[in-house]
Order: C-alpha cells, then structure tokens, then sequence
C-alpha cells in the first residue's frame, strides 16, 4: 500500500523528502564552475618567475635612490637618501666651496684630466674618501650618462629655522638682507638665488616647506656651492613668517613686473627681504598682500619679465651698490 512504510522490508533512505538532511551548500556546483583564466606565472608566489620579478623591483627601487634628475643630479627617494653631484666642474666646484660631501666615486679605467686630479686632491685633504666605481654603478648615478666618470656623494641638506636665520642676520653688525621664494620649484633657480645671495652680502634665503623647490644635488650644482656657506631656511607658513618679520621692523619687498614702486628710487639699505615669485604664477595673493611694496625691474628692451632668479640677482645687486655707499 503507498505509503505504508511499516510493511515488511520498507525502509527509509537519507536524503528523500521525509525528513531533514544536509545538503552541500552548493559545493558540488561551484566545484564544476569554472575559475577564469590561469595567473601569470610572475603573479604567482609561489613560482619562480614571481621571486625574480620581486628582486629585479627590489633592485629597481634601490637603483632610483640614485637615480638621476635633470642637470646631471638624482632625485631622492626619500629625505634620507644621499644625493649625487655628477659631472667634472660641478664636482670641483663642489669640492672648492667645501660642501659637506662623504664621497668621492672616480671610474676604474677612466681618462682623468686636471679637474679629476684637484678633485682627487681636495678630497684626499678633507678627508673625503674616495672610491673606484665602474662605469655602470655611475650610470645608475645619472642616467643621461653625462657623469664624466667621475661623481660627489653629498648627504641631505640640514635647513635652518627662520628665527635663527633672521637673528643671525641681525648679529652681523649689518643691516639684515634675505631672500624668501615663494611659488618656485625649480631647483636651479633655488640655487641661482642662493649663489646670488652669497655674492651681494645677503644673510640667508627662505623658502617655504612645501610646494617648493628644495636643496637637492641640482641646487648644490647650481649654486657652485654656495649652499654650503650660506644657511637656507624652510618656513612651514611662509606668509606668517614674512608678517613676524615685518612686526620687528623689516620692510618686505615683492618683486612684480607690474609693480607699483621703480627699483631705482627705493632704498634697500634698510632691513630687508626681498620676495620673489615664480616667473608664471608670480607671488601667491596672501603673500602679496604682506608685502610693504611691490618693486618693478625697469628694463630697456621688449622684455615682459625676468627669470626668477635673474631678477633677485639683479635687485640684490642694487641695494648691495646703496649699502657700499652709505
């Protein structure tokens, strides 16, 4: 009879509709699908192809701490990392001006010359030490290959404090004279303004911490080791600082082609900084407005503007001219 599972010989069997059972959740039918397409071998862990790809990028990542930028200098990985001067003048230069550097790399079978042999010189008298290199290990140092065999490893630069700078700068006995940057993030102009500064009796340049241009090995080339005799500041707000400064009786002056004041009827023999902005962007609308005055270059020729720091050099000039003459 149906139904009737108390006949003789019925019995009940697991997984009909007379009872709970457990099911597979689906894990038979999921095990059927397919799982798309097989992993490169390089993204698998555990395959060989995966531990040399891991090595080359280890390898990658270290040969970018040296790296090379434009102007024959690296690019730092991070705030640590040493920095490289390359090239057979740079070097010297570097070398002259005592920059605080901690080694010399010279290429094994290299053509050395009168630069190379002062360079080697100055070095062994500072007691800067000095290294063989092949000529791979100093590509890796500049990867446009200008190196001229020969490269200068120089620690990252220690900033002063503004304060400092400022009070150094009244110590002196002479009447304050800074640059501050604003909106300039080429390291060449950096160094451009800080050589300048050194060569007209200026007291220190600031810049500000961020969204600027920094000492790197670029500057230290470009400022033909300036950076090494005159200290530079790094300012967290630049616009407070100028304000700070001029609270304490230091005229600012922005430099503007359209400015409102000629350069040739201001007296700079006062305390003073002189601001300068980017050729493009020109000075920031919070730090324009902190200035005392805004100073324009007369210029004979069809000429709008002046690179930035052509133009700090020119103003520098002048009042280093009035204060000779007070």
């Amino acid at each position: 009879m149906a139904g009737n599972s108390r006949r003789k010989g019925a019995v009940r069997k697991d997984g009909t509709k007379k009872g709970q059972v457990a099911g597979s959740g689906g894990n038979r039918r999921r095990g059927l699908e397919g799982r798309g397409a097989t992993p490169k071998a390089e993204d698998r862990p555990y395959h060989a192809a995966h531990k040399r790809a891991k090595a080359a990028a280890k390898a990658t990542s270290g040969v970018g701490r040296a790296g090379a930028g434009r102007s024959g200098a690296t690019r730092r990985r991070d705030e640590d990392a040493p920095e490289y001067v390359v090239g057979r003048n740079p070097v010297v230069e570097c070398l002259r001006a005592g920059v605080p550097a901690t080694a010399l790399y010279v290429m094994v079978g290299g053509t050395p010359d009168e630069r190379v042999s002062e360079a080697v010189a100055i070095a062994g008298n500072t007691g800067v030490s000095i290294l063989e290199a092949q000529k791979s290990e100093l590509d890796r140092m500049s990867s446009n290959g200008l190196h001229q065999g020969i490269a200068l490893q120089v620690p990252p630069y220690r900033y002063a404090h503004p304060g400092d700078v400022m009070a150094a700068a009244v110590a002196s006995g002479t009447p304050p004279l800074l640059v501050a940057l604003d909106n300039i993030t080429d390291p060449r102009n950096l160094g451009a303004v800080i050589r300048s500064v050194a060569a007209f009796g200026g007291h220190g340049v600031v810049i500000p911490a961020r969204r600027s241009a920094s000492v790197t090995a670029v500057a230290w080339r470009t400022s033909a080791g300036a950076a090494a005799r005159l200290p530079v500041a790094q300012a967290p707000n630049l616009t407070r600082t100028l304000k700070d400064w001029a609270a304490d009786g230091t005229q600012l002056v922005g430099l503007d082609a359209d400015g409102d004041t000629d350069l040739d009827s201001y007296d700079g023999t006062g305390p003073t900084v002189i601001v300068v902005g980017s050729e493009g962007k020109g000075l920031s609308r919070l730090v324009r407005e902190s200035c005392d005055s805004i100073l324009s270059i007369p210029m004979a020729g069809p000429v709008e503007s002046l690179n930035a720091s052509v133009a700090a050099g020119v103003v520098l000039a002048e009042f280093a001219r009035q204060r000779r003459r007070i």
